[in-house]
Formats: structure tokens, sequence, C-alpha cells
């Protein structure tokens, strides 16, 4: 297998080309387009379990495509729903990657995702009660709203990051949602809200605009419907 990634980081595409039987597998709607040589199996991408936990606690789809090719040079693009970025993360064996819903764009098809509760951690950061968790050796492909960036902290290293703009981190690094100023004073009025303190080692990525943010400058703007006499 062999991948590209175009027009970042605004707009962009994952080229993956295959040979024939080699499978790669993505999100359900993620496939953007591919070459006629490509067969599409769709799967529910593990156990039962797995998938119900997956679904409907981690956010994600119900199924997975597995993208299978029949010739040599067989290509299939992916990319997200909303204009941004596609991060290509090696995920070694013995490491596992915390991933918050929306993130986990494709795979391939040795990657097990699963679902990790994250108590209240995650809950104040707008993702709900659960993280997606990737298992490797295998590569993910992460999306974002905006750009993705990766900072790597050392042990007792620590990093601040608004909750919203959270991607993915590594598993066992310490992560804790608390105000972003002082007092909730600051914390409300001061437009920040809920920040995210992430201490090392490992590595977390970050996508430079929010999702959230986006809404916030939207909704005041859309048509209001006049009322009726």
């Amino acid at each position: 297998m062999r991948y590209e990634i175009r027009y970042q980081p605004s707009y962009s595409l994952a080229v993956i080309t295959l040979e024939p039987g080699e499978r790669f597998r993505a999100e359900a709607g993620a496939m953007v387009s591919m070459s006629d040589s490509i067969q599409i199996e769709t799967k529910t991408g593990g156990g039962l379990g797995s998938v119900l936990k997956r679904s409907f606690l981690g956010g994600e789809s119900l199924f997975v495509n597995d993208m299978v090719a029949t010739q040599p040079n067989s290509q299939v693009t992916v990319a997200p729903a909303l204009p941004g970025d596609i991060a290509p993360v090696e995920i070694q064996a013995g490491r596992n990657l915390l991933v918050q819903s929306g993130s986990y764009l494709a795979s391939t098809p040795e990657i097990v995702v699963d679902t990790k509760f994250g108590a209240g951690r995650s809950f104040f950061s707008g993702e709900g009660l659960f993280l997606l968790k990737l298992t490797g050796p295998g590569l993910a492909f992460l999306s974002s709203y905006g750009a993705i960036a990766a900072i790597d902290l050392g042990p007792g290293e620590a990093h601040v990051v608004d909750t919203g703009h959270m991607v993915a981190f590594d598993e066992g690094m310490g992560y804790e949602v608390r105000k972003a100023g002082n007092s909730w004073k600051t914390t409300l009025l001061g437009g920040e809200g809920l920040v995210c303190r992430i201490t090392g080692p490992g590595r977390f990525y970050f996508q430079t605009r929010s999702p959230g943010g986006l809404l916030d400058w939207l909704i005041p703007r859309l048509p209001r419907q006049g009322s009726s006499n």
C-alpha cells in the first residue's frame, strides 16, 4: 500500500494506492472516488460488542468499508466531511492511540478500533463519555477541522489545549479538563471555556479550528423563521 495526502491543510484528500489483494478500511461515507478495479466490502469492523460500543458510545458509524484491489495500482481516495486536514499516524505494536469522536477517518485493516471510557474528562470536552481506542500495529488516518499539529511532551512536561481543539493522544498520557482561568468568571466570560491539560511522556494532536467555534459563529447569522399571523 502507498499513500499521498493532497491539498493540505484546508481540503485534504488521502490518495491510497493498492496492489491486488490489498485492503484499506474507511469509515462509512469517507470514500470520495475509486478505481473501477476496487471492490467494496461493507463490514461491522469487529465483534458485535465492540461495534455497538463504537457506534452508540463512541459516536462512529456502525459499519466500515473495506476497499479491496483486484488489479495493480488501484486507487481509492477518502476525505473528512468538514474542510480540514488528514494526518497519517503509524501505531506501533504495544502503543494505543485515544481519538476524539469524529476524528477517525480510515486505517489499514490490522488496526483495531474500540472504545475507552473517558469519564468526566471527555464529557466536559463536549465529546461524550467515550473516546475511540486505536490499537496497532498499523497505519491510521486522522481527520480534523482545520490543520492538524502534533506536539511531543517529555516526562512531566505539560501543555494546555482548548478542549474543542483536541484530536488524539497516546494512551497513558495525563489528561485533565479544568477551567481556562483562575476563576469561573474568567472561564465563562473570557471566551475560552474549559481547557485540557495534557502531560507527557507522549505525543498529542490538535486541530487549528474548532467545530464548536464554527457553530458559535454560524448560528447567530442563520435566518430566523418569521412568526405567523
